[in-house]
């Protein structure tokens, strides 16, 4: 019977990584192909293997749609492990980058740097790590330093993230060019960018996510509770200290080159744990593979919705974050995990 048990439960694992896979797989398919300007599968493919790089639809493969569908990727991907962490780090389901102002910080960083000192853009996803380290440290200091519920810690991040949008319409209204498209900066979008602007960003998350799986098992062992980790022999404080400073990494990173992109980190997380549990390996790697494909095909949706106008992907984002938002919100009121 136990061999049993076992056989399906390792055939749905496959069974589930490897649709989870696909999925993503097709999503990234369907952001090259399909836009504005319908293009056939043989076009796509030429274009990628560099077998035609002079046509229209060569261009706009390569210097248009690869890198949006690369930077939807990569920051659904960042958003939600960034998420993830976060809400194991302070125990808060309700908890996530653009819930608590990581993702604010960020954005108010990059905002004072670009209207200070144009010049220095280039290092925008290092800027904004630093913005979202101070959003994650302030909300993190707030719950331990005082013993915040976890409604508290929640509003207290919307408190601070609204400060931190005041602070980046001042920046913005005192330097209008702060920030150029500052609507899509606002909102979330991919609109202009491009594999240089990404590359930077595009590091700085590959880095994180290396260090982030290597402590997966000290996220399992504090997601046990504080006293329990630290009875099994866990450096609580430590191991919390480079945690923040992985999500505010993350989080930072994919706010240089996306904007404030909402909710991501709110419902992959929660997404994936009910799909595969607590375990900490396998929620960041299924949040990387399930940020992607999601923030993929919302992007998607916001090119082909009502083309040939785009939304910002962040639009589609909010109108499904927020009813997410609210039914945990009531969970949570009600004494329901």
């Amino acid at each position: 019977m136990s061999s049993l048990r076992i056989f399906f439960t390792r055939r749905s694992d496959r069974f589930f990584w490897g649709g989870l896979c696909i999925l993503t797989l097709m999503a990234a398919v369907l952001s090259l192909g399909i836009g504005s300007v319908k293009l056939k599968p043989g076009e796509v493919l030429a274009a990628l293997t560099g077998r035609d790089t002079a046509s229209t639809a060569a261009r706009i493969v390569l210097y248009s749609r690869l890198p949006r569908t690369c930077a939807a990727m990569l920051a659904g991907a960042a958003l939600a492990v960034s998420g993830a962490i976060i809400q194991t780090v302070l125990d808060n389901p309700l908890a996530s980058p653009s819930v608590i102002g990581v993702n604010s910080g960020a954005g108010l960083a990059v905002a004072l740097v670009c209207a200070a000192a144009p010049s220095a853009q280039q290092y925008t996803p290092l800027v904004a790590f630093g913005g979202a380290l101070a959003g994650v440290f302030l909300v993190a200091g707030l719950s331990r330093r005082t013993g915040a519920s976890r409604m508290t810690v929640i509003l207290a991040g919307v408190a601070i993230s609204a400060l931190f949008g005041a602070g980046i319409d001042t920046a913005v209204t005192l330097v209008p060019d702060a920030l150029g498209g500052v609507t899509d900066f606002r909102i979330g979008g991919f609109t202009g960018v491009t594999m240089a602007r990404l590359a930077p960003a595009a590091g700085l998350i590959a880095v994180s996510m290396g260090v982030t799986l290597s402590l997966s098992q000290q996220m399992d062992i504090l997601a046990l509770g504080s006293d329990t980790a630290r009875s099994l022999g866990l450096s609580v404080g430590p191991v919390r200290f480079v945690l923040l400073v992985l999500a505010a990494a993350l989080a930072g990173a994919a706010v240089s080159f996306c904007g404030l992109m909402g909710f991501v980190g709110l419902i992959v997380p929660h997404t994936m744990r009910r799909l595969r549990g607590d375990g900490s390996l396998s929620l960041i790697v299924s949040s990387v593979l399930g940020g992607a494909f999601f923030v993929a095909v919302c992007d998607l949706l916001a090119r082909v919705l009502f083309s040939p106008f785009e939304l910002p992907v962040g639009i589609i984002l909010a109108f499904a974050g927020a009813p997410f938002f609210l039914w945990l919100l009531f969970q949570q009121r009600g004494g329901r995990k």
